[in-house]
């Protein structure tokens, strides 16, 4: 039986090494997947309890001075105010079904003096630069509307620049505007009076579980091909297979030059009977 000790090498043991680890990055990959799909099947769970309750006035659901809260998003609340047309804000690079457009965000401002940051919609533009002068007018005087609340985003995607963004953040807004407000927002469902011209409601999030039960299962399984990769490759070495393939695929040596060869019989012939002839010569002149 062939022996062992080849694992002990250099080359083996680094080879050894770095097969742990992408079987422990695979694994990691995997689990952080798994994760991800409790993430969605707990956000799909609220989502789907909130937007059956009846609609809630939006101060029992929102307040000033903090962000909704996870538990609360896609609760339909309402609320009655006033537009500030003014105060629109434009939220560049949405796209739908691969058109450029915007959303527009619009403060309600309600009896107490305290604005809802109101997303009334999508619409398609040529281009990400939309003015609040090319969208459609919102209701004037009082209005109702109803809306999903939603959590403001993060980031630097939330910097507010001449009544533009790319991400709603009530904080940013409200502090862009100098005005009071909710935290969190609203995507429009209704608005009472209707406007005279709708834009594209937001769309809601899709219920499933997303591919990352699918995701996990292929990091577990490039995990497991790499240890047995490596067991085969410690009993081909064992085994000896491999180095007699490798012999076996070696090109022939080619031979060296061939050794000098001497004149062929018929030359050798040739060559004693001019060799003959001369000696009769010579004999001849000596006598």
């Amino acid at each position: 039986m062939r022996s062992l000790s080849f694992l002990f090498t250099r080359r083996w043991i680094l080879f050894f090494l770095t097969v742990v680890l992408l079987a422990l990055l695979a694994w990691r990959l995997g689990v952080w997947q798994f994760h991800r799909l409790d993430d969605r099947k707990a956000s799909n769970a609220i989502v789907e309890r909130n937007e059956h309750h009846e609609p809630t006035p939006v101060e029992e659901i929102l307040s000033v001075g903090s962000g909704a809260d996870a538990e609360h998003e896609w609760r339909r609340v309402v609320a009655t105010g006033e537009y500030d047309v003014d105060d629109t804000v434009i939220v560049r690079y949405r796209t739908r079904d691969g058109s450029s457009g915007v959303d527009v965000v619009v403060p309600l401002v309600t009896s107490s003096g305290t604005a809802l940051f109101v997303d009334r919609g999508w619409m398609a533009t040529e281009n990400s630069g939309a003015t609040p002068d090319d969208i459609p007018a919102p209701p004037t005087g009082e209005v109702t509307v109803e809306g999903w609340v939603r959590k403001d985003a993060t980031g630097d995607s939330t910097r507010v620049d001449d009544h533009s963004t790319r991400a709603i953040s009530s904080d940013k807004i409200s502090e862009a505007l100098d005005i009071e407000a909710y935290g969190g927002f609203v995507d429009l469902i209704s608005e009472d009076p209707a406007p005279e011209e709708s834009l594209e409601p937001a769309s809601k999030p899709e219920l499933n579980n997303g591919p990352h039960f699918f995701y996990g299962l292929q990091w577990w399984f490039f995990g497991l091909l790499a240890i047995i990769g490596f067991f085969w490759m410690v009993y081909d070495e064992w085994s000896g297979k491999g180095a007699r393939r490798a012999r076996s695929q070696r090109p022939k040596r080619s031979s060296g030059p061939k050794a000098a060869q001497g004149p062929k019989p018929s030359q050798r012939s040739g060559q004693s009977a001019v060799d003959r002839k001369q000696h009769s010569a010579e004999e001849s002149r000596g006598r």
